[in-house]
Formats: C-alpha cells, sequence, structure tokens
C-alpha cells in the first residue's frame, strides 16, 4: 500500500475527523451518530493513505513511499 496522504493533509484530516467526532456527543442522538461518519477522514489520516486518491490518481505526499 503507498502513502498517498501528505502532512498537511493528515493533519486537516485530523481536525475534521476531530469535529465530526464531537457531533456524537454535542447533538441529540438520532442526528448524532452522522459523527461516526469522522472515523473516514480519521483513519486515512492514520494509516497515510486514501482509496479515492488511488482510484483518481492523486497524492498529497511529495515523496513516493511504500508501505508493507
Amino acid at each position: 500500500m503507498t502513502i498517498n496522504v501528505g502532512n498537511l493533509d493528515k493533519i486537516i484530516r485530523l481536525v475534521i475527523g476531530v469535529g465530526l467526532f464531537s457531533l456524537l456527543y454535542f447533538m441529540e442522538k438520532p442526528m448524532g451518530y452522522l459523527g461516526l461518519v469522522g472515523i473516514i477522514p480519521f483513519g486515512t489520516a492514520l494509516i497515510g493513505h486514501c482509496p479515492l486518491y488511488k482510484i483518481f490518481g492523486l497524492s498529497s505526499c511529495p515523496l513516493e513511499i511504500k508501505k508493507k
């Protein structure tokens, strides 16, 4: 799996993921569950790989790094 998420992109994804997770606590329960969508940007930031970037041939990582 190649790393295709750069450092700035990771920071932005972490902030967005945490912001979405906060919806679980600040909104009423039926709508608050939308905060679980925060798993996607948070997870892609942690592993450094975005499947949509792979599909569209994009990369925000300046180096070609392959993760084993």
